[in-house]
């Protein structure tokens, strides 16, 4: 049976004024500063100009690689549940497209401040596709518990506090995250578990009678899984230094993936009373691997220690779907939907971890003269006589900080920490607004379902109100 019309649910006026302000807010500020960069500027070319030296041919494979994750990866994972498939896949496209928009302002104010324009190209959409990547992270906390409203709004904030962070850690505590770790895995995971510990649900605690899943809507997540996996490596590697750093990037990245997938398997077997596969740890524990190599993704931490950081944050993360999960929403009022503290929190941890130990270790036996183009801020500040070496070993190598092994190990700590508070305080204060009653909040009873705010055809409704049809 269909669900009559809610006052407090219906989008009808809600929706469509929420993006038409937003899309006047984004035209608006378009209009006014933003333009094309050097690379996309028809003055600045010229018949001589060769066409392949354009930035596009080095940036838009990276770019259209993650753009299959964010959109068809993200997507079909978040399909998982039965009869929550069109929202899970709807709402990621919907909030996708919002913050990557909102995210080139929002990284590129920083931009015009120093140049008065924000100068748009393929490396800035790829960007603003790693602060989406961040968002839609965090959307799976609360996946099946908010109104697409909500979402937007949570894209809205979520986004320019994100900037921000990211540019006071950039700039002000200078760290190596060539893989994001810190900067997009930590942040995305506590941001929303920030959201979801305001949006706490105390009638869910014991399950929902559709929190649940079925083999179409299982085959579809795992679709998205197999995408991430494929198109990780790209990820983990697109702003890392072209050559050789790229090169380890993608080999970590695959190592890492490819021991968290083998050691997924054995551990689902395990763990389940029956000895069997079990699809839910396919479809996330597999992917742990491209989080946990992150942090060192582009050092010199040999294909040995990619594989044993793989099998490491494979073992935590599904140990924390299996135990930490339910204990956070039992004690700590945190109701982690989709687990993002199991994919994205432990093994951004293990990360961060590993990459402190990979810098305490890195030496000029190991690196040679590069070791000062990686670690950029242990290069000799201006004015040393030892930059004037390197330079010349290493053509435009940049001043550095001067920095020890020590130092930039502490700078790192410095920076998980001070990510994982605002990310933090940034997800409750987040939660509060998005608790405001207009925003169109589900009830207890409607979470987890696609007919409170979609058209549903009718032989959907049969296999809803059919528990014995699949």
């Amino acid at each position: 049976m269909k669900k009559s019309i809610n006052n407090s649910t219906n989008l009808r006026l809600r929706l469509p004024v929420l993006v038409l302000v937003l899309e006047i807010v984004i035209l608006v500020l378009y209009s006014c500063f933003v333009t094309y960069d050097d690379n996309a500027n028809a003055k600045l070319q010229n018949n001589e100009t060769n066409p392949m030296e354009n930035s596009l041919y080095r940036d838009y494979p990276f770019f259209a690689d993650v753009q299959v994750m964010i959109f068809l990866g993200f997507g079909c994972l978040l399909a998982f549940l039965r009869f929550y498939g069109f929202s899970g896949m709807v709402f990621n496209f919907l909030t996708a497209t919002f913050a990557i928009q909102w995210a080139i302002l929002m990284q590129g104010f920083f931009q015009f401040y120093y140049d008065g324009k924000i100068h748009l190209g393929v490396i800035n959409l790829l960007n603003a596709e790693f602060a989406c990547a961040v968002v839609l992270i965090s959307f799976g906390a609360v996946l099946g518990k908010t109104s697409p409203v909500q979402l937007l709004v949570m894209a809205f904030l979520e986004v320019p506090i994100f900037a921000v962070t990211e540019w006071a850690v950039l700039k002000y505590i200078r760290i190596n995250d060539a893989g994001g770790t810190i900067l997009i895995h930590l942040f995305a995971c506590y941001f929303g578990l920030g959201v979801t510990f305001v949006l706490y649900r105390p009638s869910l605690n014991e399950g929902h009678v559709k929190e649940i899943t079925s083999y179409q809507s299982d085959i579809l997540s795992v679709m998205g899984t197999l995408f991430l996996w494929v198109f990780w490596p790209s990820f983990n590697s697109a702003l890392t230094f072209k050559g050789d750093d790229q090169h380890r990037a993608v080999l970590h990245t695959f190592i890492g993936l490819s021991s968290s997938t083998m050691t997924a398997f054995a551990l689902t077997v395990v763990f389940n009373k029956k000895g069997k596969l079990t699809m839910a740890d396919v479809q996330n524990v597999t992917l742990a691997g491209g989080v946990t190599v992150g942090a060192s993704v582009d050092m010199m931490i040999s294909p040995a220690a990619s594989y044993a950081l793989g099998v490491m944050g494979c073992t935590a993360c599904f140990l924390g779907y299996k135990y930490l999960t339910p204990f956070l929403a039992r004690r700590l009022r945190i109701q982690d939907q989709c687990g993002i503290h199991n994919l994205h929190g432990l093994t951004g941890l293990i990360s961060s971890t590993a990459g402190i130990c990979a810098i305490l270790l890195a030496t000029e036996e190991t690196y040679g003269p590069s070791m000062y183009q990686i670690f950029s801020h242990r290069a000799p500040p201006e004015g040393d006589p030892k930059l004037l070496e390197l330079q010349q070993l290493i053509p435009g190598l940049k001043p550095g900080l001067g920095r020890t092994a020590q130092e930039q190990a502490l700078y790192q700590v410095a920076a998980v920490f001070t990510t994982i508070a605002a990310s933090a305080i940034g997800g409750i204060l987040t939660g509060f607004i998005l608790n405001l009653p207009f925003l169109a909040s589900p009830s207890d009873e409607d979470c987890f379902d696609d007919d409170l705010f979609f058209e549903i055809l009718p032989c959907h409704c049969l296999v809803e109100n059919n528990p014995n049809v699949l």
